[in-house]
């Protein structure tokens, strides 16, 4: 699904190639998905829009059912500032860091077309995150600063439960695993996990001789307990939440993005500062196969570069390459060779892969 500069919604369909018109949305910033729904965010408006792709996945653990329904946009929710988006599996978190306020929507409600508010929070502004966990919410608590000092837990209510919290000093980044939720934290990474109603906080520290650059966004294929980051200027770091314990990837170029695939092979997949996609391993800690540039153009605007996103599922990845005018599908287990290229019309401006 992309967006582009003029806020067209468009949905491609892999298997036929066929370009589908949703509707429009304005001055989008970022995005955020779950693998089903768009979320949109205007840090100009403050208006985050949902949209429905009408493709999604649902994951049996021995097999897979897929289901398509219309594509189209649910609604919107009216905040200040940019907002963060961060899905779960019974509920979606909006967080408005310029305001501090946040909500998580009811995901029964937006399978049934409609937008509904679960619970409302409301506190004081500061670069958190709001994170849906069952019936529970984790929200941020900010320092003396305007950064994320703490997590908290919240009931269904949005009442504070006594005693579960936990120190998670500049917090930023967080990403949902098989095994929790993890939070990017100064020293490392905060791993949560729920047992029946109670919350377990688990630190997850840097090695020793790690880089000093720290994880603050992640990335990973659906449903894989190993994800991704990027380490500074220096490399990528693999975060393994079942062994809880960090890997470091060095490279030759800084990375832009990376994604941990977490296939029988290692396969790690990232955007180099060059505009290549290298193909890494976690096996050997090295790139193994690379692409030629593919964003020759992007790499010059700022602009659009914001809006570039590298995705990973089973067998492979996507990048969207806004000022070419062009999709691509990478086959990273075969030499990081050009699957496909889907030319579009207008500039993909924002990308997301959905129907996973």
């Amino acid at each position: 699904m992309t967006v582009d500069t003029d806020g067209h919604v468009d949905l491609l369909d892999l298997a036929d190639e066929t370009t589908t018109g949703i509707g429009e949305v304005q001055d989008v910033s970022d995005t955020f998905t779950d693998g089903r729904y768009l979320f949109t965010s205007s840090a100009t408006t403050g208006v985050m829009t949902v949209i429905d792709s009408g493709m999604w996945t649902w994951d049996h653990e021995d097999h897979f059912h897929y289901y398509r329904g219309e594509p189209k946009i649910i609604g919107t929710i009216d905040g200040t500032g940019e907002a963060m988006v961060t899905p779960g599996s019974s509920g979606t978190g909006v967080y408005f860091p310029d305001s501090g306020e946040g909500a998580v929507l009811d995901n029964d409600a937006l399978a049934q077309g409609e937008l509904t508010v679960r619970t409302e929070f409301s506190g004081q502004p500061h670069g958190g995150m709001l994170i849906p966990l069952s019936n529970l919410t984790l929200l941020t608590r900010p320092g003396i600063d305007a950064t994320a000092a703490s997590v908290q837990v919240y009931d269904a209510d949005g009442e504070l439960v006594d005693g579960s919290s936990a120190e998670c000093v500049d917090a930023q980044g967080t990403i949902t695993t098989p095994v929790g939720i993890v939070i990017g934290c100064d020293d490392g990474a905060l791993l949560v996990t729920l047992d029946g109603d109670q919350v377990a906080f688990e630190r997850i520290p840097y090695p020793a001789d790690a880089p000093t650059d720290k994880a603050t966004e992640f990335r990973a294929r659906e449903g894989r307990p190993t994800v991704a980051a990027v380490a500074g200027d220096q490399g990528a770091w693999l975060l393994d939440t079942r062994r809880r314990s960090w890997q470091f990837i060095p490279t030759e170029a800084p990375l832009l993005q990376v994604s941990a695939v977490d296939d029988r092979e290692g396969h790690v997949v990232a955007l180099g500062n060059d505009g290549r996609i290298l193909v890494l391993s976690a096996e050997t800690s090295g790139t193994i196969a690379a692409t030629e540039p593919l964003l020759a153009g992007t790499l010059k605007d700022p602009a659009l570069l914001a809006g570039v996103e590298l995705t990973t599922d089973q067998q492979r990845a996507y990048l969207n390459a806004p000022a070419e005018k062009q999709l691509h599908e990478i086959d990273f287990a075969d030499n990081a060779r050009i699957a496909r290229t889907f030319a579009t019309t207008s500039v993909p401006a924002h990308f997301a892969e959905t129907g996973r």
